[in-house]
C-alpha cells in the first residue's frame, strides 16, 4: 500500500550542460525540503537498479531525488567501447555542477537543501563539485566510491558532512576510502557494511546502504536548513 509520503509522480526532466542535454528522473514527495542528486558510477546511469532502490528509500523519508544520466546517449555508446568517459572526472564534475545550477533555477526546487549521493567514480565527481560549491551542498554520501580520484586538494576543501560507505569485502577500495577520509577536514564518517562486495549485491547489503544514507541526509540536510 502506498503511504501519503510516497504518493507522488516521477517526472522526466532535461538538464542543459554545455552543448549537451542530460535526461533525469525527478521525484518530489509532498512537503520535501531536501533534494539529493545522484552521481552514478562507471558504466551506470539513472536506470541503475541499485541507485533507484536507494532513491526510493529516501523518497519514503520525504526527501526528493534527482537521478540523471551524467553521459549523453552518444557518450554512453562510446564509453561502452573505450571506457574513456566513466573516468573523465572533470567532465562528470561539470555535469554535477550544471545539474545543481539547474535545480537552483527551478522555482519549485530553489528552496531545497542539496545533497549528493555518489557511486564508484561518480563519488569523486560529487566530492569535487561539493568542494567547489561550498555551502550550497549540505551533505554527501558515497557508496562503494573512489573518493581518492577527487585528489587531496579537493578532498581537503569539502565542507559538506560526508559519509563514505564501503563493503567489508571490497578489498582495496576500503583502503582508498580510509586514505581519503584522513585527508578530509569536514565532518566525516566511514561506514563498512560487513560481508558486502563492491556492488552490494549480498542479501540485505543495499538495505543497509539505504538506511545509512537516509539517516545521514535526514540528519544533516535538516540541520543545515534549520541554521
Amino acid at each position: 500500500m502506498t503511504s501519503p509520503a510516497t504518493a507522488f509522480a516521477i517526472n522526466e526532466v532535461r538538464l542543459p550542460s554545455g552543448d549537451a542535454w542530460l535526461y533525469g528522473d525527478l521525484a518530489l514527495p509532498v512537503g520535501f525540503s531536501a533534494l539529493v542528486l545522484f552521481a552514478h558510477g562507471s558504466g551506470s546511469g539513472r536506470h541503475s537498479a541499485r541507485n533507484r532502490q536507494v532513491a526510493q528509500r529516501l523518497q519514503q523519508r520525504g526527501i526528493g531525488t534527482l537521478l540523471f544520466d551524467l553521459l549523453t546517449m552518444q557518450e554512453e555508446q562510446v564509453d561502452l567501447q573505450t571506457r574513456e568517459h566513466r573516468f573523465d572526472i572533470p567532465l562528470l564534475t561539470r555535469r554535477m555542477q550544471d545539474a545543481t545550477l539547474w535545480v537552483s533555477q527551478q522555482p519549485a526546487l530553489a528552496h531545497a537543501r542539496i545533497g549528493y549521493f555518489g557511486a564508484s567514480t561518480g563519488s569523486a565527481a560529487a566530492l569535487i563539485a561539493a568542494a567547489r560549491l561550498g555551502p550550497r551542498v549540505g551533505a554527501v554520501v558515497s557508496r562503494g566510491g573512489r573518493p581518492d580520484l577527487a585528489g587531496p586538494v579537493a578532498l581537503a576543501a569539502v565542507t559538506a558532512p560526508t559519509l563514505l560507505i564501503v563493503g567489508g569485502a571490497d578489498h582495496g577500495v576500503i583502503e582508498l576510502n580510509q586514505q581519503a577520509l584522513r585527508t578530509m577536514q569536514c565532518e566525516k564518517e566511514l561506514a563498512i557494511v560487513p560481508g558486502a562486495t563492491h556492488l552490494f549485491e549480498e542479501h540485505g547489503a543495499l538495505e543497509q546502504v539505504s538506511a545509512l544514507a537516509g539517516d545521514w541526509f535526514s540528519s544533516h540536510l535538516a540541520r543545515v536548513e534549520a541554521t
